[in-house]
């Protein structure tokens, strides 16, 4: 499990070299209490410095983590330009790519979102400029959180399994550790290892840095890395022989299209999706095909009554 000694570690070692030098001393001069937990550092240009830890926005002021803006720290243009400096190694060339998707992957799998002016080219997005708001996503990998679920959905072997979830609830974690599991195996439960693909679409799952996984997704998972769903679900059916596909954050009518031609394959789908609960996410064409075909065998119902990650229901078919 990850305990908030290791994610205070994290912070120190591969957050806070890369933000600007007032933006980095302000965070290291948090109580351990308070940098315990952050789940989000928010750099809005000439708006206060924000963080979001335990479901809820805080404001940096002089004794700390404060629920009130008063005093505020306020990040300013010259911050931001400077971490994405650090963040690209002074090469935002190098990292174009990434920016026009809207997001910067750092090492240890955190995500950096970015929004500015967007430049387009024949109706597609060349670059992004005038940056004005970064979103540090910290990276969090709990071993272990899977394994109840593992066990309660998959004793009988796996099956096609939809993860629906509200932001901020664990979701994209529950998948990793699930893959995880299956793809080492699990002994408790005399369950054989499987070969896994990932479709990475936005780098959140197995947090790619340099096309490797920096978090662990198991020994027999393959990755394809800032991959279209679509486009990556076919690429692994024709060369990477998957017995087990799992996507994040599907909907539209495509990416039903693709999971439907996977399963006809014989590969077990494990996919997640956006909504408090089956009424909201059947409001989505994709989601609603797959379930009118009962694509898949399982639903998982997450919240965070308990915390991020509690699963409030499993649905069998």
């Amino acid at each position: 499990m990850t305990d908030d000694k290791s994610i205070l570690e994290t912070l120190k070692r591969e957050i806070l070299p890369l933000l600007s030098q007032r933006v980095s001393l302000m965070i290291e001069r948090l109580s351990i209490n308070d940098m315990s937990g952050i789940e989000e550092i928010r750099m809005r240009a000439d708006k206060p410095l924000m963080i979001f830890k335990g479901g809820e926005d805080f404001f940096l002021g002089e004794q700390g983590l404060q629920k009130h803006n008063i005093k505020s720290f306020i990040v300013e243009r010259n911050d931001i330009e400077r971490t994405l400096q650090l963040m690209s190694d002074f090469s935002i060339y190098a990292v174009e790519e990434d920016l026009k998707q809207g997001f910067l992957t750092l090492k240890g799998g955190h995500r950096v979102g970015i929004v500015g002016r967007i430049v387009l080219e024949e109706n597609r997005i060349k670059t992004v400029k005038n940056i004005s708001s970064l979103n540090i996503r910290v990276a969090r990998e709990v071993k272990g959180c899977g394994i109840s679920a593992v066990k309660e959905l998959y004793c009988d072997g796996v099956k096609h399994t939809l993860i629906v979830s509200p932001p901020g609830c664990g979701k994209t974690t529950l998948l990793r550790d699930i893959i995880r599991i299956l793809s080492c195996g699990c002994s408790d439960i005399n369950l054989r290892g499987y070969k896994v693909g990932i479709v990475d679409e936005r780098s959140e799952i197995a947090g790619c840095y340099l096309g490797i996984p920096q978090k662990d997704v198991g020994i027999r998972t393959d990755v394809i890395d800032a991959c279209p769903k679509v486009q990556g679900i076919f690429m692994l059916l024709r060369s990477m022989s998957p017995e087990i596909i799992a996507v994040d954050e599907i909907g539209s009518l495509k990416d039903a299209q693709a999971i439907e031609e996977a399963i006809n394959s014989g590969v077990k789908v494990i996919a997640t999706v956006h909504g408090k609960d089956m009424d909201e996410v059947l409001k989505r064409p994709g989601i609603k095909s797959l379930m009118e075909n009962e694509a898949f065998e399982r639903v998982v119902i997450l919240s965070r009554k308990r915390g991020p990650g509690t699963i409030d229901k499993i649905i069998k078919f």
